[in-house]
Order: structure tokens, then C-alpha cells, then sequence
């Protein structure tokens, strides 16, 4: 008979601080109102503050937002904050699911792809006690099914409450869906499962979501006035076409002024009226600009009033400091303008001063305008500069709203950045795309860069520094290095400029291989590669640290094991059940996995309780949400010979059953090998 290899498990030993989170409590006194706004195609300097007002100051060509600088200055700017792709639907995933580009399901320029029955940002804030809307564009219903009822992700089946907007990612390319404006036909538009189109003459979806924004708003107030609300308001402008309002935006703000819901057909807002696609903003109307610059920067104009419409209204309703504001975009700037001639987004400079635009992963790509307001939680005029993504605010809603955040998100929470207790974070920036097209070739880029072959890309920040690179054809190519914090055009490539630079580029090498899984729809030319190994800090011993949690969660939570002190921990021979206690509903465990010789693995799961498994940072099992998981399973890794970081969370069930897991791997050489079994 075969010797059958043994798999050991090890542990370093280390120190717990105890945290000041409390699982299941919020860390503020009250639960904030959330209202998330995604603007589609808005780019980094496309907003006054963070560009527009130097363009003005230097005597270039410029457009305003008042109101949104107004909001920048009540609040803090994440000025390195960064979309998880460069286009929208794996951006729009990863917002709401809380899983980077290595893990999301949705990769690439997968449109319209059914967002997974996981946890997101709708389900996880609406068992915090929020009611849940979604207005605007959504785009990922499934590509299968033609209603409501055959959709198989429509958002009321994916933790919304309530929906109002456009379902397919195509339909917000026109920006009047009861007409047909410039190439782009009427299209089809949702109040919950009813399709309204036909009420919707003259409405401009801009004044159309913020009007239906502001009613819900006020609806809640009115009704239920204690229990607090998730909006995700997702524009579908300032992305082409170019369309632009009917008529001037309504004076004042608020309860009374502004944009209003009549909710009649053929007079559903207030702004349905004057000639469709005709109204160019007055202080860029007597401009010498191009006919599309006008257009974009009217737009643009549009949300800015559309925002400070909504600002206005929660101060009338005197719940303003009860709510907690995030305005960003879903990737850098576009070049289209569907039938009213050439646009490029280099007149106004829309990219800033930085390089790329939508589907560049170069900074003016991905880098997208990023402002935080809470009236009294978070500090006036204040920036930060820590890079952080769109995966990052599921773990800070969940926070702020008294959940934990579930263990398969790659996400860290940003409350302590916005709350002033922090300078920096602990989470981690990961792009990865692919696009068989070219970087623009622009005379402001640098010239090694225009019409640039984009294929594979790839993004990771590791120690300060962003790693990039583009068409790629092997792992081995290296990794352009770029401090971005003071070097916004990536003009200065550190990497192999110094021994430092050589260490941190077979780290970005190793890492990026750590923190990602395959997907067989979006296939890498890395996926082949072998995890790699790492070498353990301190002597190691044969042995599992298992970690005790008593934790108020409805799902397997996220746990700091670094930050959170458990309330016991043990050291074991092998993972091993252990008896159920009234205290600890809650295990990790913590360890390494030692792997004799290079190859492929694949790790086979048995559990009556919730699972998730880390290796290094790559999801191997993530077997939690009551609608996907099976309690059995499989799953792939190819891994380096040597040692491997492994952490293992479960939930015992709420109920007396025993609980069970089994886990065994097969790999070179051997089959079925127990890894661990509770019993």
C-alpha cells in the first residue's frame, strides 16, 4: 500500500487586543439613513473640487457643481477611492455584493449577467432593520427572462424592497424612455413589477429618479418615521447618449421646490414638459464649446442640482443629520455620445490629471470622485488619501447599521476613516479586466500610452503602491509601480529602480495569485499558476488555534481575529467539533496548511452549519447564504509546496442538532484525505 501523505496543520501563536466593535450593535447611538448615489461614466475631474475650479482659476474651459462642492466641503473626500473595474457591471457587482474582482461573479464586460442570491448590500442592511429602495439603473436582472416574474435577479428578489427604474444595462443609454431621441429607441422603465413607459412622456430619467427619490423619501418619513432607510440612487447619466433636460431645473429645493412626483401619465414630474433633448445649462449655452461639450457639462450640471435637490429635502424633513451620504461614480470618464456627433472627454479634461479613461485601468479609468457627508458624524472639509473600492462600504453600512459583515467579503469597513479615528485602512485594492481594445490616444497621455493595447489588466496596492499591468500575457510580466499618491499620472515607474522596488515586485507577483480564484467565465492567463507558499514568522507546531465568538449575526460573520478577542481559545491536535456552548455560537480557526508538493488540490466540504474558507486571502468555500448553500461541496486550488495560511469560520446552528463538519482534500498522490471532522 501507498504511504498516504499527511497534511498538517500549524499555527503561529499570537497576541489579542480587544476591540472596541461590539458584534450586533451599532457604533453610533442611532442607525443613519444611507442614501448611496452612482452616477454612470462621471469622471474623477468632472467635478469642480476636485478639478473643474483649476481648469477655471488656469482660464481653460470649464463646467461647475456647486452643490456638490458645497457637499465636499460639509464632508470628507476619499480622494484615492476606486471603482473594481472600468466599466459598469462589475462595478455595480462587486458595489453591491462586497467581493473584488477576484472573487465576484460578474467580471469583464459581463452586462446584464444575474447578480448571485449572496449576501449584498440590500439583504445584509435589510436584516439591520433598513427598508430598502433601489432607483435608477440596475443591469444585473439575468440574461434569461423578459418580467419581474422571469428575471432571475430582479432587485425585489435580491433584497430590495422596492424598485423604480430601468432593468437592463442598454436601456439607461437613453435618457428619455418614453421617446426616441437621437439613435436610441423608447425603452422599457419599472415602478416595481408594473412597466410604465407609456406614462412617461418628456420625462428625463435624471429629474425622473430624483423626483422619485424625493417621494420616497418623504413616503418613509411619513410612514415610518423610526425605521431607517437604504437608497441606491443610480443614475444613468452623465453615460451617453447625450441627451439633456427638456426645460431649466425648478427653482428651490426641498418639500416645495425642486423636482416633484405628480405621478400622471403624461405629467409624471413636474419637468415633463417643453421640448424633449433641448436645454442647454445658461452659463454654457453662449459658450464657443462644441455642441457635445455643452451637452455633458449640462449633464453634469443636472445631477449636481438633482443632489442638492435631495440635501435640501432631508434638511426640510429635519432628518439630515440622520443621514449618511455617499456620492461616487461607477468608472472613469466615457468617449461616446450615441448620435450627436464626436465627444471626447478631453476638452473639459473629465479624467483629471491623470491618464485613462473608461476601460483603462490607468488611474483616470478607475480613481472615480468619491464624497462622504454625515452632518455631525463626519468632519468638515476633510480628505483622505488611503485607497479603498467599491467592496469597502458593505462592511462600513453593515457597521454603522449594528450587523457584522459577512465572512466572504473581501471588504473592510471605512467607519474609521469617516469617523475621524483612523488615517488609514486595512483592506485591499484589486482590479482585474479585460478589453480588446486600445488606450485613447490623447496628446495629454503619455505617449507610451496612447493606443495602447489594454487586453488583460491588472491592479492590486500593496505597501503604498500601486502595481499595474496591461496585456498581459504571462505572470512573469512585471508590474509598472506607481506612487499615486503624489504621482496622480503614473509618469515615474519605481519598479526595479531599487532593491525595494524588486522585493515589493515579486510581492505584487505572489500576492495578486493569493488574494483571487479562478472563474471560468473570465479566464486569466495566471490561472494556472501555484499559490505561493509562504514562510511563517515564528516556529510552528503541529496543531490548530480555534477562537471562540459569541456574535449576534444571521449569517457567518467577518471577525478581526487580530482586533476581536474571542471568548476562549483553544489549541487542537486536528479541526474538530466541539461541543455546542450557550456562549460561543461562533468558531475560527486559524492555521497553516502543509502542503508537500506543488499541484493541484481540491478540498471537499460536509457541514450542517454556515462555512467559509479562506487560503491566503482567495475564497475557497463560501458556503453561508440559506438560498446558495448545500452543505456539501467542492473546491479547486493549485498551490505551492510549503506552508499555507488557512482560516476557517462557521456558525452553529440556532438550533440542538450536532454539529458537523467534514473536510477533506485530494492532491497529488492521494485521495480523500480527512482534513478535519466534526462529530
Amino acid at each position: 500500500m501507498n504511504k498516504i501523505p499527511i497534511l498538517i496543520i500549524l499555527i503561529i501563536f499570537t497576541g489579542l487586543s480587544v476591540s472596541n466593535y461590539v458584534f450586533g450593535k451599532s457604533v453610533v447611538a442611532k442607525k443613519p439613513n444611507i442614501i448611496f448615489i452612482l452616477t454612470d461614466d462621471l469622471g474623477y475631474g468632472d467635478l469642480g473640487i476636485l478639478f473643474q475650479n483649476q481648469r477655471k482659476a488656469a482660464g481653460k474651459p470649464y463646467h461647475s457643481t456647486p452643490n456638490l462642492d458645497r457637499i465636499a466641503s460639509e464632508g470628507m473626500i476619499l480622494t484615492r477611492h476606486y471603482a473594481p473595474a472600468p466599466v459598469c457591471a462589475p462595478s455595480r457587482a462587486t458595489l453591491l455584493l462586497g467581493l473584488h474582482q477576484g472573487h465576484a461573479e460578474i467580471r469583464n464586460n459581463q452586462f446584464d449577467k444575474a447578480l448571485p442570491d449572496n449576501h449584498n448590500l440590500a439583504t445584509v442592511l435589510k436584516e439591520a432593520g433598513y427598508a430598502t429602495a433601489l432607483i435608477g439603473k440596475y443591469g444585473l436582472q439575468g440574461l434569461e427572462g423578459t418580467s419581474p416574474a422571469t428575471w432571475e435577479a430582479y432587485p425585489t428578489k435580491r433584497g430590495f424592497d422596492y424598485f423604480f427604474g430601468y432593468v437592463r444595462h442598454r436601456d439607461g443609454h437613453n435618457h428619455y424612455p418614453a421617446h426616441h431621441v437621437a439613435d436610441r429607441g423608447p425603452m422599457e422603465l419599472y415602478d416595481g413589477n408594473t412597466e410604465i413607459s407609456g406614462n412617461l412622456a418628456g420625462c428625463y430619467t435624471t429629474d425622473l429618479f430624483t423626483a422619485r427619490a424625493k417621494k420616497y423619501i418623504q413616503d418613509h418619513k411619513n410612514a415610518n418615521n423610526d425605521q431607517p432607510f437604504f437608497m441606491y440612487l443610480a443614475y444613468d447619466t452623465p453615460h451617453a447618449g447625450l441627451e439633456v433636460p427638456s426645460m431649466s431645473y425648478p427653482s428651490g429645493g426641498g418639500i416645495s421646490g425642486g423636482l416633484q412626483y405628480i405621478g400622471e401619465k403624461g405629467n409624471f414630474i413636474n419637468t415633463a414638459q417643453g421640448e424633449v433633448d433641448s436645454f442647454i445649462h445658461p452659463e454654457y449655452r453662449n459658450e464657443n464649446w462644441p455642441e457635445v461639450q455643452q451637452r455633458h457639462a449640462s449633464m453634469v450640471r443636472r445631477i449636481d442640482n438633482a443632489v442638492g435637490d435631495l440635501v435640501q429635502l432631508l434638511q426640510d424633513l429635519a432628518i439630515d443629520g440622520e443621514t449618511l451620504i455617499v456620492f461616487t461614480s461607477d468608472n472613469g470618464p466615457h468617449l461616446e455620445s450615441y448620435g450627436y456627433g464626436n465627444y471626447a472627454p478631453t476638452f473639459f479634461e473629465s479624467f483629471a490629471n491623470m491618464d485613462g479613461t473608461k476601460r483603462d485601468t490607468w488611474e483616470g479609468g478607475i480613481r472615480v470622485p468619491t464624497l462622504v457627508r454625515w452632518p455631525g458624524k463626519i468632519k468638515k472639509s476633510t480628505q483622505n488619501d488611503t485607497p479603498s473600492g467599491f467592496h469597502d462600504w458593505l462592511p462600513t453600512f453593515a457597521e454603522v447599521g449594528g450587523v457584522p459583515a459577512p465572512a466572504n467579503t473581501d471588504g473592510r469597513s471605512l467607519w474609521p476613516i469617516l469617523s475621524g479615528n483612523a488615517n488609514i485602512q486595512g483592506g485591499k485594492v484589486y482590479i482585474e479586466y479585460f478589453n480588446n481594445t486600445n488606450t485613447s490616444n490623447y496628446e495629454s497621455f503619455l505617449e507610451s500610452r496612447r493606443g495602447q493595447k489594454r487586453g488583460e489588466m491588472q491592479v492590486l496596492y500593496l505597501d503604498g503602491y500601486k502595481g499595474i499591468r496591461y496585456n498581459i500575457s504571462s505572470h512573469e510580466d512585471d508590474f509598472n509601480i506607481f506612487d499615486t499618491k503624489n504621482d496622480p499620472g503614473e509618469l515615474n515607474n519605481l519598479a526595479g529602480t531599487n532593491e525595494e522596488f524588486v522585493t515589493l515586485q515579486n510581492e505584487m507577483k505572489n500576492s495578486v495569485l493569493r488574494w483571487r480564484r479562478y472563474n471560468a467565465s473570465a479566464e486569466r492567463p495566471y490561472d494556472n499558476e501555484p499559490v505561493p507558499a509562504v514562510v511563517p514568522e515564528r516556529e510552528v507546531a503541529e496543531g490548530i488555534k480555534v477562537s471562540k465568538y459569541k456574535v449576534n449575526s444571521p449569517w457567518v460573520p467577518y471577525i478581526n481575529t487580530g482586533l476581536e478577542a474571542p471568548k476562549e481559545s483553544v489549541v487542537l491536535s486536528k479541526i474538530e467539533a466541539i461541543p455546542r456552548g450557550n456562549e460561543n455560537n461562533v468558531l475560527v480557526y486559524e492555521g497553516f496548511l502543509k502542503v508537500e508538493n506543488t499541484g493541484e488540490y481540491e478540498i471537499s466540504f460536509q457541514t450542517n452549519g454556515g462555512l467559509v474558507m479562506h487560503v491566503h486571502e482567495a475564497l475557497i468555500i463560501d458556503d453561508d447564504h440559506a438560498k446558495l448553500a448545500k452543505g456539501v461541496g467542492t473546491s479547486e486550488i493549485i498551490l505551492e509546496k510549503g506552508f499555507h495560511p488557512i482560516k476557517i469560520v462557521t456558525k452553529l446552528l440556532d438550533n440542538n442538532e450536532a454539529p458537523k463538519l467534514e473536510l477533506t482534500w485530494s492532491g497529488p498522490g492521494f485521495q480523500n484525505k480527512y482534513l478535519a471532522v466534526y462529530h
